[in-house]
């Protein structure tokens, strides 16, 4: 029987490493153009964040987000992820 291994990936602002399905991926374009990925398979450059309110008001406030993505991330997008977050 073979086993299956699950896709790892990095939180930005926790740098804890989780299931790929335990994070929200965000995605930003050559463009610029920035978006929450629920798929995981948008297009462009990713950044992964634990699912926490506490960990996005983090990301938000360190700008881990725009760094990592190389743009700015619109508030219109932490509003997004704070919607969907857990606790």
């Amino acid at each position: 029987m073979k086993i299956k291994k699950q896709p790892l990936r990095t939180c930005v602002v926790t740098k804890e490493v989780k299931d790929k399905k335990e994070l929200i991926r965000v995605a930003a374009t050559k463009e610029g153009k920035v978006s929450v990925d629920k798929t995981g398979k948008a297009q462009g450059r990713g950044a992964y964040l634990t699912l926490s309110k506490k960990v996005i008001e983090l990301a938000k406030k360190s700008k881990a987000l725009d760094k990592k993505l190389e743009v700015t991330v619109p508030d219109e997008i932490y509003e997004e992820l704070l919607g969907l977050a857990n606790e």
